[in-house]
């Protein structure tokens, strides 16, 4: 039977901000799905959560919130030319990949170290080094909570965009994702194409001896040493989406900015730095009372201690004033803010 119960939410979200849930329920199973629905019912808001990696939480939530800790991998299906994998939405994404690459299932290497739960990585259609996970998804199994019916949506039905996704995009709390199924491609063939990974000294001198694990730790390497630690100074990661901007737009910023820094997309278009932006505006390092934009990397706002959420809203606001005032470009945030 499920229960519910208030909960405070300050370490189930990777920014640390103090956040009380009224009334919280944990989900761990596909069998609890019908009395999950039933339960919902009694609410006119709903929030699912998992590792509270890409959220702002208020001090106070609405609702119920539905704690997703479901567990499970296996391997669906092995020919010679991929290997389909299931994880439980209530996996950790870092554990999947790691253990990925204990048991010889290679592809997700490049998608190391992001924080966050499995069920989670398709709504934001995760992605890092070269790798997007729309680019190693077979399909997602969701449950429409209010509607009581069980979807596989396959890969292309998902509505993948840059860090966006069908999910996403409907109302908060109408689908809780049950479990996701990857794609992994045979044979292995390493993805190098971004810079800092390409140029990684381990790999450079690993030669016709590179494989999975290496590219692994090398990912690791390079978002430990750039990115900072949640457990040790709270964040939500990138906190804006590099916006994508028209090839004249982009042409205009240049000859501004012969430095800007942007990569050219399939359909002509130019996705711009957002971190180059708001370093190039004076953020990087900057503090604003107990929060501030971390000394390394200009794309994560961090908390220092005793921040609110009106504290990260506050800072997010001040930079989209700058960056859209020196650049006419409007940073658009990534992490959902749920009140």
């Amino acid at each position: 039977m499920l229960l519910v119960s208030a909960h405070d939410l300050s370490s189930c979200n990777t920014l640390h901000l103090p956040s009380h849930a009224a009334s919280l329920v944990r989900f761990d199973s596909a069998r609890q799905l019908a009395e999950l629905s039933a339960l919902a019912d009694r609410y006119d808001r709903l929030f699912v959560l998992g590792g509270g990696s890409n959220v702002v939480l208020g001090q106070s939530l609405a609702g119920l919130v539905i704690k997703v800790e479901s567990r499970g991998v296996h391997v669906v299906s092995e020919s010679s030319s991929e290997i389909i994998l299931e994880a439980q939405a209530g996996e950790s994404w870092h554990g999947l990949v790691a253990r990925s690459i204990e048991e010889g299932w290679p592809g997700l290497e490049n998608l190391a170290l992001i924080p966050g739960t499995v069920g989670a990585a398709p709504v934001q259609n995760i992605g890092a080094y070269g790798v997007e996970l729309d680019q190693r998804l077979h399909s997602v199994t969701a449950w429409n909570l209010r509607e009581r019916r069980l979807t596989e949506f396959p890969a292309e039905d998902c509505g993948f965009s840059y860090r966006d996704s069908f999910f996403k995009r409907e109302p908060m709390g109408r689908w809780l994702i049950v479990s996701v199924r990857l794609r992994l491609p045979k044979p292995w063939a390493p993805v190098l194409s971004y810079p800092d990974l390409r140029d990684h000294p381990a790999l450079k001198t690993a030669g016709g001896g590179l494989g999975p694990r290496q590219v692994f730790e090398a990912v690791c390497d390079i978002r430990r040493r750039k990115l900072p630690d949640p457990a040790v100074l709270g964040n939500a990661g990138s906190f804006f989406k590099n916006p994508v901007v028209s090839q004249a737009r982009h042409e205009s910023l240049n000859r501004q900015y012969p430095d800007l820094v942007a990569y050219p997309q399939a359909d002509g278009r130019y996705k711009l730095a957002a971190g180059w932006m708001i370093d190039r505006a004076g953020w990087k390092g900057r503090r604003m009372g107990p929060v501030g934009v971390h000394e390394r990397q200009a794309l994560v706002l961090v908390n220092h201690g005793g921040a609110t959420a009106a504290d990260i809203e506050r800072l997010a606001g001040a930079i989209r004033d700058d960056v859209l005032e020196k650049f006419g470009v409007l940073l658009e945030q990534e992490p959902v803010a749920v009140n």
